[in-house]
């Protein structure tokens, strides 16, 4: 399955920004608390974006471990090489498309994450075998994404705003049926674990900021709802007045997050 769909770098920082001001938990501690990460392992970071997961672990280990990120946005990986260099982390980062044959030997990795990006491979069973692959015996990929019940209101804010039924998203759609099928296949062990992150929004910008990045380059995504050059500023409009409706009803925005963390033991 082949998505045309490639978020920017501009729309992803912007998220993660909103994630970090409205959110009451914190998803990195989340995930360093269950992965379980030690000095001296080799890890690969697929998906890297612009490096957060890398630079996180590098602190976290006290720059004790051999870190590799791959990405196949150049922009962003540039974002993260650039960082890389201010830091003098030392950590590697590289062009690796997950729909390829990885540019490494087999039995490499002690631990290997994919964070918000496996749902868009194109076949979900050999990306899958790729992360097998180059995990030593023993290692362990950890990946996250979103569950069905992800922010649901965000879905029935658009859903009252335009009268249209929201499409299948490729992450809430695919990553606790399919990848969690071509994990447990695969791996030898997967244990399931479930964040939930409520974003309070107690005026309506934020709100509308986050819908605004999420919807501007997942135009593609959501096919009829952008048919006319037009439409997408239309469709904002309606959502700003159901956002300032619901916000004068109910006196806040709430917006949960909710993640699945599947971690996968060769």
């Amino acid at each position: 399955m082949k998505i045309d769909y490639r978020e920017t770098t501009n729309d992803l920082l912007k998220r993660i920004d909103i994630h970090s001001q409205y959110g009451s938990k914190n998803i990195d501690e989340w995930m360093l608390d269950i992965i379980k990460l030690q000095k001296g392992m080799k890890i690969l970071d697929v998906g890297c974006g612009a490096g957060k997961q890398c630079f996180s672990y590098h602190q976290f280990l006290d720059g004790e471990a051999n870190i590799t990120g791959g990405d196949v946005n150049l922009e962003l990986l540039s974002q993260a090489k650039l960082e890389n260099e201010k830091r003098g982390t030392g950590m590697e980062f590289l062009e690796l498309d997950f729909n390829k044959k990885f540019p490494m030997e087999d039995n490499q990795f002690d631990f290997e994450s994919c964070c918000f990006a496996i749902y868009y491979a194109e076949d979900i069973p050999y990306t899958i075998r790729e992360m097998h692959r180059v995990l030593k015996q023993c290692g362990r990929l950890f990946s996250s994404g979103p569950m069905p019940e992800n922010k649901q209101f965000f879905y029935e804010i658009i859903r009252e705003a335009t009268g249209k039924e929201i499409p299948p998203m490729p992450g809430s759609s695919r990553y606790s049926s399919q990848i969690l099928d071509a994990m447990k296949s695969t791996f030898s062990k997967v244990d399931v674990h479930v964040f939930e992150n409520p974003l309070v929004f107690e005026s309506v910008e934020p709100f509308l900021a986050y819908t605004r990045a999420s919807l501007s380059e997942d135009r593609k995504l959501w096919g009829s709802f952008f048919e006319t050059k037009d439409d997408f500023e239309n469709i904002m409009n309606a959502i700003t007045v159901t956002s300032e409706k619901r916000l004068k009803q109910d006196g806040k925005l709430i917006m949960t997050k909710v993640v699945g963390g599947f971690i996968a033991t060769k």
